[in-house]
């Protein structure tokens, strides 16, 4: 049992389906944020 890297919390972590989603939607706005950012703001040209 020594060998392994990883501990309870962080398997925890990663295999947590309720954590996934709020990381992924986490990420989701932030690169929303930036490239709304990069393209003029909150204007809906484009779309």
């Amino acid at each position: 049992m020594a060998t392994k890297r990883i501990s309870n919390t962080k398997r925890f972590f990663m295999m947590n389906p309720i954590i996934q989603f709020f990381k992924f939607i986490y990420l989701s706005l932030k690169i929303m944020v930036i490239v709304a950012g990069g393209h003029g703001g909150t204007r809906k040209a484009g779309y």
